[in-house]
């Protein structure tokens, strides 16, 4: 999924910035070694931080449903991560520098969400859609001095660039067939070992329960104890049938 959102940001960048400049789009770790081989105006999007957005987390599975509508799997939804890039600029003068900078922040500041049209891969699927943040401050201010210590390099301007894009776990549980049939409750008498199978009937069945002479009479049932009594259950009985 990195990969089509590395994708997805060089086609964003090539349509809005670049505009055939014939500037060079990279992704490689700004180093000294990387800042010694250049030789011609480059822009560096280096991916240097991944985590997961714990607000952005959905823990209810999502119903997938089949043409008729009914539920045929449940899917835990996508989990999103927070994919943190430093955004530099690289030519000989600093003016040139600048207005490539200027570029980018104004291309990033006009899409809060990448467009669909430039999506790449399985984002271009998705339906969430990807999220940017430009420019905002780092959580731990040391972190982003500590990026060019490690890297080798001097303190340059970037633009830092976060993008909130999902990933399917891919995780599915099986949902079992829709009940079709009625419920049947077998009843048995503590007197007899005779049992019987009650379904529910139709209000009509009601009406005609009052004229059979052959209906049983309700029964009150207490649960529980005489000096710790429960719930009162009241049986509707059913008249037999012939099976």
């Amino acid at each position: 999924m990195i990969h089509d959102l590395d994708e997805s940001i060089r086609n964003l960048f090539e349509r809005d910035v670049l505009n055939g400049s014939g500037v060079d789009l990279e992704f490689d770790a700004p180093t000294k070694e990387w800042v010694g081989q250049l030789n011609k105006p480059t822009i560096d999007i280096f991916l240097y931080d991944i985590r997961e957005d714990l607000t952005r987390r959905e823990v209810m599975f999502e119903d997938v449903r089949d043409e008729d509508g009914k539920v045929v799997d449940r899917r835990q939804p996508p989990r999103r991560f927070r994919f943190a890039y430093l955004v530099t600029a690289w030519t000989k003068r600093p003016e040139d520098e600048h207005r490539l900078l200027s570029s980018i922040l104004a291309c990033l500041v006009r899409n809060e969400r990448l467009p669909p049209e430039i999506l790449a891969g399985a984002l271009a699927d998705s339906e969430r859609a990807i999220v940017t943040q430009v420019a905002m401050a780092i959580d731990d201010d040391r972190m982003y001095t500590n990026i060019w210590s490690a890297l080798g390099g001097e303190l340059k301007p970037a633009v830092n660039l976060v993008c909130i894009a999902p990933l399917d776990v891919s995780r599915v549980l099986p949902f079992g067939p829709p009940v079709t049939e009625e419920p049947r409750i077998s009843v048995a008498r503590p007197d007899t070992d005779d049992t019987e199978t009650i379904r529910p009937r139709g209000r009509d069945e009601d009406d005609d329960r009052a004229d059979d002479d052959t209906a049983l009479p309700d029964e009150t049932v207490r649960g529980g104890k005489e000096d710790e009594p429960g719930r009162v259950y009241r049986v509707h009985a059913m008249p037999r049938r012939e099976r």
